[in-house]
């Protein structure tokens, strides 16, 4: 952005480069107006004006949407921060030492999320009645530099260096089957065996969650060759759910078999690939009250877990 350019922005109208954002990130204006609660046409003449006012084109106009122009680029992943940073600061002020209240946003994936983390919950509610939960469940990793979310649950290393971070638990990938599976096809023996059997795995056009997640197809090969699933699934909830309806044998996180639970964990012996878990959270949440007593609800909640 130019130095003159640059100057306009810094007299822009905070109203319009509220809903320039948000045209920006619903890709439409009617799309934006709904979120707004604008209309469509009062949408598009403030995206007009503020237009005219910086003299350069913000979005391309096409039947199926609205793209963003090389400045419009700029000049949303400036608005995204600033935004960021303000709803980080309107936290933290309404924030109290005393009691802890606010906005918290927790991500994680989605079986993590489902099975463990989503039937605790309440105890944490009921603790802290004032803090509003939100949690994200989503296998893709959320930005939280960009405070996509405010702190994660991540089932391997963190790669963002100037993230905060704490081990919470270490689990191991095992492979189940439901009774119903073992009583058609029998039960396997050997490594070996799985060879004979009907394998769900991670589906391999998306990234995985967890490392290795598939280990399932090479385990007791001896050419280093990869067995052919039966079925492939992006979600490591949904394989839980087709190995517990009967329909192969699946690699699943200890923390995802639930007491009472009847699937069959097989070949004990066999030791999949270990998972560590952290919690994560940017720096600029060091300190915040909210973040810290969620951090001591998820380790007392680890601590009585049985993995």
């Amino acid at each position: 952005m130019t130095g003159r350019s640059a100057a306009r922005a810094a007299m822009m109208d905070w109203d319009k480069l509220r809903i320039f954002h948000a045209v920006a990130e619903a890709g439409s204006f009617t799309h934006a107006g709904e979120v707004l609660n604008l209309s469509q046409s009062a949408v598009s003449r403030q995206i007009s004006a503020l237009e005219d006012s910086l003299r350069v084109p913000l979005f391309h106009r096409h039947a199926r949407g609205l793209i963003l122009t090389e400045q419009g680029e700029t000049l949303y992943r400036t608005a995204h921060e600033v935004f960021a940073k303000l709803s980080m600061a309107e936290a933290l002020l309404t924030e109290s030492r005393e009691r802890p209240r606010g906005p918290l946003k927790v991500t994680t994936t989605v079986a993590f999320g489902s099975t463990w983390l989503a039937p605790r919950v309440r105890g944490f509610m009921d603790l802290y009645p004032e803090i509003e939960m939100h949690l994200l469940l989503d296998d893709r990793e959320l930005d939280l530099s960009m405070r996509e979310a405010d702190v994660a649950i991540r089932l391997s290393p963190p790669r963002q260096a100037d993230l905060i971070q704490r081990h919470l638990l270490t689990v191991h990938m095992q492979a189940y089957a439901a009774p119903s599976y073992l009583k058609q096809h029998g039960l396997p023996n050997k490594a070996a065996d799985l060879d004979k059997h009907r394998l769900i795995v991670y589906g391999q056009e998306m990234r995985a969650p967890v490392p290795d997640v598939n280990w399932l197809l090479r385990v007791g090969t001896s050419d280093n060759r990869l067995r052919k699933p039966a079925l492939t699934v992006n979600n490591v909830y949904a394989i839980m759910q087709a190995v517990a309806a009967g329909a192969g044998i699946g690699g699943l996180p200890e923390f995802m078999i639930q007491e009472g639970s009847d699937l069959v964990q097989i070949l004990p012996e066999l030791e999949g690939p270990r998972l560590d878990a952290y919690f994560v959270y940017p720096e600029e949440l060091r300190g915040t009250h909210r973040v810290e007593v969620f951090r001591d609800f998820l380790l007392r909640q680890v601590a009585q877990s049985k993995f």
